[in-house]
C-alpha cells in the first residue's frame, strides 16, 4: 500500500509539473521569432539580451511576457532608460546598436512593442509591422531609426500609442494614419518629417496628445484638428507651418497645452484662446502674428505660461490681464506694443527682458512713462 501511495503521489506531482510547464511554455514559433529579432541587435554593456536563452521565453527572458491564456508572446518591452535594478547596478543608461528585424512580425499576437531610448538602433521600421493585428502600443522613441513611416500604418486599427519621437525618420506623414481610430497618443517629435498635416486628421476622434515638434512640416494647421473633443495637448512648434490659427481652436473643450512657437504663422490671435478656462500653457512666440492683444482676461483665466514674444503685435497691454486669477511666466518682448505697463499682477513681478524690445512700453520694470 505504501508503494502504491508513493507512486500515486509521484505521479500526481509529475502531472502538476507537466501542467505548470505547459502554462509557461514558449511557443516554438514565437521563440524562433524572438531569437531572429535578437540576432539583429547588440547590447554590449548590461547583458540584457543574454537572458534570452533556454526554452522558457515567457518567464525568464528580459522584457518578454506572454498572454496567460494563449501562452503566446504579447509584450516585448525593452527600455534603455529605466529604474530597473540592472541599470542601477551598472550606473548607466542603455546603449544598443543594430536594427529592428522583420522577424518581430512573426509574433502575430503581439500587443506591445517598446524598443525605446537605446540611442543607436538604426535602420528602418519594418513594413510588416502593419500586419500585426493586435498591436496596441508601438514605442520606438530615442533611437536612430530612419526611413519613412510605413505607408499602411493605418491598418493597425487597435493601436492606441504611436511614439516614434527622437529619431531620424523622414518623408511625409502617410495619409492612412487617419485610419488609426483607436489612437490616443501620437508623438512624432524631433524627426525630419516634411510635407503637410493630413487635412482630415480630425478623424482621430480618441486622440488626446498630438506632438510633432521640431520637424519640417509645411502648410496650414488643419481646422479638423479642433474637432477632436478629447485633444488636450498640441505641440507643433519648430516647424514651417504658415497661415492663421484656425478659429475653431477657441472652442476646444479640454485643450490645456498649445505650443505653436517657431513657425511662420500669421493673422490675428484668436480671442477664445485667452478667454478659455482650460488652456494654461500657450506658446505662440516666434511667428508673425499681428493685431492687438485680446482684452478678454477674467478671474477664470489661469495660465502657467503665456509666451507671445517675437511677433508683430501692436497696441497697448489690456488692463484685463490684471484680472486673471493667475499668470505665471509671461513674455511679451520683441513686438510693437506701446503705452503704460499695468502695475498690478503679474506685471509687478515681471523681468524687464519679458517686456523689452517693444515700440514704446513704459513704466515698471521699464523706464518711467
Amino acid at each position: 500500500m505504501q508503494l502504491k501511495s508513493n507512486f500515486l503521489r509521484d505521479a500526481g506531482f509529475a502531472v502538476v509539473l507537466f501542467f505548470a510547464a505547459a502554462a509557461t511554455a514558449c511557443q516554438p514559433s514565437d521563440r524562433a521569432a524572438l531569437l531572429s529579432f535578437r540576432a539583429a541587435l547588440n547590447e554590449p554593456y548590461l547583458g540584457i539580451l543574454d537572458t534570452w536563452k533556454g526554452e522558457e521565453c515567457c518567464t525568464n527572458w528580459y522584457g518578454v511576457s506572454c498572454d496567460p491564456e494563449t501562452k503566446r508572446v504579447a509584450d516585448v518591452v525593452l527600455r534603455g532608460e529605466s529604474e530597473d535594478k540592472i541599470f542601477e547596478r551598472a550606473g548607466r543608461t542603455g546603449y544598443m546598436t543594430g536594427s529592428i528585424s522583420p522577424a518581430i512580425c512573426g509574433l502575430d499576437r503581439l500587443t506591445t512593442l517598446v524598443i525605446a531610448d537605446w540611442k543607436a538602433i538604426s535602420g528602418e521600421i519594418p513594413e510588416c509591422i502593419t500586419t500585426l493585428p493586435h498591436l496596441r502600443i508601438l514605442d520606438l522613441i530615442g533611437n536612430r531609426i530612419s526611413g519613412k513611416i510605413p505607408a499602411d500604418i493605418g491598418k493597425l486599427s487597435r493601436l492606441t500609442v504611436l511614439n516614434l519621437a527622437d529619431n531620424q525618420i523622414s518623408g511625409t506623414i502617410p495619409p492612412s494614419i487617419v485610419n488609426l481610430n483607436s489612437l490616443m497618443h501620437l508623438e512624432l517629435s524631433n524627426n525630419h518629417l516634411t510635407g503637410e498635416l493630413p487635412t482630415d486628421i480630425g478623424k482621430l476622434t480618441k486622440m488626446s496628445r498630438f506632438l510633432l515638434r521640431r520637424n519640417q512640416l509645411t502648410g496650414q494647421i488643419p481646422a479638423s484638428l479642433a474637432s477632436i473633443y478629447r485633444l488636450a495637448d498640441v505641440d507643433l512648434s519648430m516647424n514651417l507651418l504658415s497661415g492663421p490659427i484656425p478659429s475653431q481652436f477657441s472652442s476646444m473643450p479640454v485643450l490645456s497645452t498649445l505650443n505653436l512657437d517657431s513657425n511662420r504663422l500669421s493673422g490675428e490671435l484668436p480671442t477664445g484662446l485667452f478667454s478659455s478656462s482650460g488652456i494654461n500653457i500657450l506658446n505662440l512666440s516666434r511667428n508673425s502674428f499681428e493685431g492687438a492683444l485680446p482684452d478678454v482676461f477674467s478671474p477664470k483665466s489661469y495660465f502657467t505660461v503665456i509666451d507671445l514674444s517675437h511677433n508683430n503685435l501692436r497696441g497697448g497691454i489690456p488692463r484685463s490681464m490684471s484680472a486673471a486669477r493667475y499668470i505665471g511666466h509671461m513674455d511679451l518682448s520683441h513686438n510693437h506694443l506701446c503705452g503704460p505697463i499695468p502695475r498690478e499682477s503679474p506685471f509687478d513681478r515681471m523681468a524687464p527682458s519679458s517686456l523689452a524690445s517693444n515700440d514704446c512700453l513704459c513704466g515698471t520694470p521699464l523706464k518711467a512713462c
